[in-house]
């Protein structure tokens, strides 16, 4: 008789070939990280919630579950930096029915990180911590109003007696993680003192500002924005907007951007999309993009109105921009690394082994698509991009064709009540 002892080596030999080295490996997928400057088919391990591995060929062997990325695009999560996310059922957009559920409309997209634009103020920031980003799989994070209230409606909105850049910036002293930086949005009048008073906050707690430029008539001068009222890292967003009430930065007769904008880029004042229900128009965006203006972050403005309009979500807004001839690279690096730096979060947007690993898997579909703005605009592309999977934190939280194996099953939020048989 074999003495039970005499078998414990060869127990623990056979226990330690069956651990695994990492938890997912995808395998075979063309990975853009344009940080680190990859383009090529790679391989991605990951480990513990981080990016282990970025090598052209890891063992599929020493992983719990395998993803076919074979013929997709593998990239960091993407990074949506104007959202509006602050639902409820009080206001509009704070706290109100004009928010979405983050959850929904993002990890369907490839997004794994969005940033409230001034749904939320600084007076009621605990309240949008406690409802939004503590229940949200999505990381969520916040541009915070300069109006303390944030966008409770129009009245509100045009109160500047509550527009105070020494009580935001303490609220973002005592929240570094969550809030990015301060918001600017749908003021309507003459004065210079919303965005003063952003800037004076952004100064205070070093961080940057993002200008929604408001309506007034005669419209006050972006150039002065520009060049005299915004820092280098300060976001100028909805930046191909065409309104009958604001400067825009297409000249409409000659058609092209206009020299001062060329500079304010070169300052390092940061042009985003934030495409929303009217804030984009294809008569901006197509000279832009054929003068090479492509802008520094794509964006959605998402809310209860725009994901049904000409919108919809940040893939459909990228897609517009790969159809006016942005390389795909160009539009990867305006949805990850890009909007990172511009929010200082740069642990998030690339692939680095020791990264959190937030990954989207792309395809790219071919054919004939339509896409058109609020006008009613209508333009014609030949590629439509599609997510495959998405991965936050190291767990597939996304997967449109059971591409990993094993599968990836649901996590019961309650206890579930016995099958039906």
């Amino acid at each position: 008789m074999i003495r039970l002892y005499l078998l414990l080596p060869l127990f623990f030999l056979c226990l330690g070939g069956m651990a695994q080295t990492y938890s997912i490996v995808i395998k075979g997928g063309h990975v853009i990280d344009p940080k680190n400057h990859i383009d090529a088919v790679m391989d991605v391990a990951i480990s513990e919630g981080k990016i282990a591995r970025v090598d052209k060929s890891i063992d599929a062997g020493q992983a719990a579950q395998v993803v076919d990325a074979r013929g997709l695009y593998v990239m960091p999560g993407l990074i949506d930096i104007h959202a509006h996310v602050f639902f409820g059922f009080e206001n509009a957009y704070s706290n109100g029915h004009e928010g979405i559920v983050p959850d929904g409309f993002t990890f369907r997209t490839g997004v794994t990180t969005v940033v409230d634009a001034g749904s939320v103020g600084w007076r009621n920031f605990p309240l949008f911590q406690k409802q939004v980003i503590e229940r949200s799989q999505t990381r969520v994070l916040a541009w915070v109003n300069i109006v303390g209230g944030g966008m409770r409606g129009e009245n509100f909105e045009q109160d500047t007696a509550d527009m105070d850049g020494q009580m935001a910036a303490e609220v973002a002293r005592k929240y570094p993680e969550q809030i990015v930086g301060f918001k600017v949005a749908h003021y309507s009048g003459p004065s210079w003192k919303p965005v003063d008073e952003a800037v004076k906050g952004g100064v205070l707690a070093h961080v940057p500002v993002m200008i929604d430029f408001g309506s007034s008539k005669p419209p006050l001068s972006i150039e002065e924005l520009y060049m005299r009222r915004l820092r280098p890292g300060d976001v100028f967003t909805h930046c191909f907007g065409q309104l009958w009430d604001r400067e825009f930065i297409v000249d409409t007769l000659t058609r092209r951007v206009k020299p001062f904008v060329w500079e304010a880029r070169k300052r390092g004042i940061v042009f985003d999309v934030g495409y929303g229900e009217i804030s984009f128009a294809f008569s901006q965006a197509i000279p832009a993009c054929r003068e090479g203006f492509f802008p520094s972050s794509i964006s959605t403005d998402m809310h209860a109105r725009s994901i049904n309009a000409s919108m919809k979500d940040l893939l459909n807004v990228s897609d517009q921009f790969l159809a006016m001839g942005m390389p795909l690279d160009s539009v990867v690096r305006a949805t990850t690394w890009n909007p990172a730096r511009e929010i200082r979060h740069e642990e998030l947007g690339h692939l680095s082994v020791g990264a959190v690993a937030d990954v989207a898997l792309l395809n790219v579909r071919k054919g004939s698509f339509g896409f058109f703005d609020y006008t009613g605009r209508r333009v014609e592309g030949t590629e439509r991009l599609e997510c495959a999977m998405t991965i936050k934190g190291g767990r597939i939280v996304y997967d449109l064709n059971g591409i990993a194996k094993p599968p990836v099953l649901p996590r019961p939020a309650r206890k579930q009540a016995p099958a039906l048989h």
